[in-house]
């Protein structure tokens, strides 16, 4: 039988004003900043003229700039001033479907529309204080109101959830290199916020992503990326925070930097999958703040037959509510047989119900390394801190947790325990 595991944790830019002879002035180019003027012709014929004579930059001063799908084309960069705002036409024929088939016929998310895009460019980039905001919600609920008129039906229309799930992203970028988004605000998508597929050499920093318009808003969104360095952002998402994909066979996430972030999140704050084909390889995180998440703050969930494994976590500090009581969906650790694995089943702790521990959860993972991790509880739980089941290669090193919570705290199933501290070996408990 096939395994499933689940593994849950709670080139150029100038200063604003100066405009170099390589660069275009959108109002100089026969754009209209007041909001209400439709600019993507404008726009996207001043963009191609940058990419025919060899590149340059793309200069917002302060307006409104109303347009539909905008394609971003190699050695091209937009620069938006701090009062200019690029708004996302609330129009869904404003925005063409571009061509993402392989990606579609595996992910299912229809999303194959975006604010802007780019396909097969290279030294690209968003820069400036500006704002990018996709009015979502508009958008969404004029593509909702069109399906039910039935002038523009929605084929994937999700009956149960009642809302269309053919709607454009904020940003989208496919098989791109030398990617860097700098300093920018991006706001209210109509689905997916920042979403990347396939790009190598990518740098996001600095970023203000508040994307919480209509469902299924995640913030940014990686699949199958090498060379990534997300650096120094905000994200407040109606979705999760920052999540990792991976829709393509043979391909996969390698290298992945994810430093110095402030998430807030409806979903995970960091999940890896649930997409996972190819999988994850090198992802490092580090020094991220996490509040108000719903489901996670860090989840790696493999449903489609990923290699994960030899994960290092150090350096953590988790302080939880506790208060969970033998009457509530009570599992003891005599019954982790009874988690089921639900192989069909969407990997979150929905799944699951009530887990057998308030700490870590661990099941189906090869090689995991724990390191300075100190839990804490705010009221007693009768359950145990950490469960690792038929899990290989545990190391274990200072490990803190609850003074008056010792014997029993670490569960073992048909596990491998490599290593641990004389401290943590008094915590650890094996059943059958």
């Amino acid at each position: 039988m096939k395994k499933r595991f689940i593994f849950i944790l709670c080139g150029l830019f100038l200063c604003a004003g100066t405009i170099a002879a390589t660069d275009y002035n959108a109002l100089q180019q026969g754009a209209v900043g007041d909001g209400k003027t439709l600019n993507t012709k404008s726009l996207q014929s001043t963009i191609d003229a940058l990419h025919a004579k060899g590149g340059g930059q793309l200069y917002f001063p302060a307006g409104r700039y109303l347009t539909g799908s905008l394609q971003l084309k190699s050695n091209v960069t937009l620069y938006l001033e701090k009062e200019a705002m690029l708004l996302g036409s609330t129009s869904p024929y404003d925005y063409p479907g571009f061509s993402t088939e392989k990606e579609l016929k595996v992910n299912n998310d229809h999303f194959d529309q975006a604010l802007i895009y780019a396909e097969g460019a290279e030294n690209i980039g968003i820069t400036g204080e500006g704002c990018i905001d996709g009015q979502g919600r508009e958008l969404a609920l004029t593509i909702d109101s069109l399906h039910h008129t039935g002038e523009l039906v929605d084929k994937h229309y999700n009956t149960y959830r009642k809302r269309p799930n053919t709607r454009p992203k904020l940003l989208f970028m496919r098989n791109c290199r030398k990617v860097e988004l700098r300093k920018t605000n991006f706001r209210s998508g109509a689905a997916w916020g920042l979403s990347f597929s396939l790009c190598a050499d990518l740098t996001i920093d600095s970023l203000h992503v508040e994307n919480r318009a209509y469902w299924n808003n995640d913030g940014i969104d990686i699949s199958d990326c090498k060379e990534v360095r997300i650096s120094n952002c905000f994200i407040n998402s109606a979705d999760d925070g920052i999540c990792l994909k991976s829709h393509n066979r043979g391909a996969w996430n390698d290298r992945v930097s994810i430093s110095n972030c402030h998430i807030i999140s409806s979903a995970s704050a960091i999940k890896f999958g649930t997409e996972s084909l190819g999988g994850f390889k090198n992802v490092t995180i580090d020094n991220i703040r996490i509040k108000d998440t719903f489901r996670s703050a860090i989840a790696i969930e493999s449903v489609d037959g990923a290699e994960i494994e030899n994960v290092k976590l150090e350096n953590i500090e988790i302080v939880c509510p506790g208060r969970a009581t033998r009457g509530m969906a009570y599992m003891s650790v005599s019954r982790l047989k009874d988690v089921p694995e639900n192989e069909k089943g969407y990997p979150e702790f929905t799944m699951f119900e009530e887990l057998p521990s308030w700490g870590f959860y661990v099941r189906h993972v090869k090689g995991i390394q724990m390191h300075n991790v100190k839990l804490r509880l705010q009221e007693d739980d009768f359950r145990p801190a950490f469960v690792f089941d038929r899990v290989s290669d545990v190391r274990l090193s200072g490990i803190s947790l609850p003074e008056n919570k010792k014997e029993g705290q670490v569960v073992l199933r048909q596990t491998n325990l490599q290593s641990a501290d004389d401290a943590v070996k008094e915590y650890i408990t094996e059943v059958e």
